[in-house]
C-alpha cells in the first residue's frame, strides 16, 4: 500500500514563544494535560550541550524498515517545525541520517524525534541549530520507500502524538503538549518556576525544612 498522506489543516500557530524556555521537567510536572515522552528517548548531544527543542509536530508513522512517509514528510515540514517519527521502538533500521536531517536542517526545522533508529551521529552531534532524539542509534538503513503515513496521529513514546501538538525537548527528555494545554498551562508552569526561585533562595538562609515549608519531624528517642 502506498504512503498516506493525512490533509493537515491546522489552524495557525498562537505565539508560542513563552514555551520557549521552558524546561521539559517544569512542563511535565505542572501542565495539566502535558504528555511525557518514554524518557528512553534520549537527546544525541551530552548533557550541558543538547540544543533546546521546541516546535509543532509532523507525524511519520513508518514500518520500519521502510521509510517511504519520511520522504514524503520532507517537504511538508515547515521552518520552526519537528519531525516526529514514529518507528515502533523499530532498532535494527535506522529510518534518518545526516542527508535527510541536514535537508530539514536548511529548511529551518528545530528538529526530529525518532521511536525508533537513528545514524549518523557522529554529523548530526555537531550541530547546535538542530536538535536530534531517538530510541536506538544503529550504522544500517531503511531498505524501502513504499508505506507509512505523514500527517495522522501515532503512538510514539507511549503517547499519542497529534499533527500540531506542541513537542519540547531539553537534557531531561522529551513532552507533548496539545493545543489545549498552551494558554493554561503557561500560569502553573510560570508559578513553579518562581516557586523553585523562592527554594532556592531560601535555601541559602535556612534549613531545607524551612526551605520547603516541612512540619517539625518526630524526634524519636536519643534524637538530638
Amino acid at each position: 500500500m502506498p504512503v498516506t498522506l493525512h490533509r493537515s489543516d491546522l489552524p495557525p500557530a498562537p505565539d508560542l514563544s513563552a514555551w520557549a524556555a521552558m524546561p521539559v521537567a517544569v512542563a511535565v510536572d505542572t501542565v495539566p494535560g502535558a504528555c511525557q515522552i518514554d524518557p528512553d528517548i534520549r537527546p544525541l548531544r551530552p548533557s550541558g550541550r543538547q540544543p533546546r527543542l521546541m516546535g509543532r509536530a509532523v507525524t511519520v508513522d513508518c514500518h520500519a524498515p521502510d521509510f517511504g512517509a519520511v520522504l514524503h514528510a520532507l517537504d511538508l515540514v515547515q521552518r520552526g517545525e519537528v519531525l516526529v517519527i514514529a518507528a515502533r521502538g523499530h532498532r535494527d533500521h535506522a529510518m534518518i541520517g545526516d542527508i535527510l536531517s541536514g535537508h530539514l536542517r536548511g529548511k529551518g526545522a528545530a528538529g526530529v524525534i525518532v521511536d525508533g533508529a537513528i545514524r549518523d551521529v557522529g554529523t548530526l552531534g555537531q550541530w547546535d541549530d538542530f536538535a536530534a532524539f531517538a530510541r536506538h542509534i544503529t550504522p544500517r538503513g531503511p531498505t524501502g520507500a513504499e508505506t507509512g503515513s505523514v500527517n495522522g496521529p501515532v503512538p510514539f513514546g507511549g503517547i499519542t502524538v497529534h499533527p500540531g501538538d506542541l513537542i519540547l525537548g531539553d537534557d531531561d527528555g522529551l513532552v507533548c503538549l496539545p493545543p489545549a494545554t498552551w494558554e493554561a498551562g503557561l500560569a502553573p508552569a510560570r508559578a513553579k518556576l518562581a516557586l523553585e526561585d523562592r527554594w532556592t533562595e531560601a535555601l541559602q538562609t535556612s534549613s531545607a525544612a524551612q526551605a520547603f515549608g516541612l512540619p517539625a519531624p518526630f524526634r524519636g528517642r536519643g534524637t538530638p
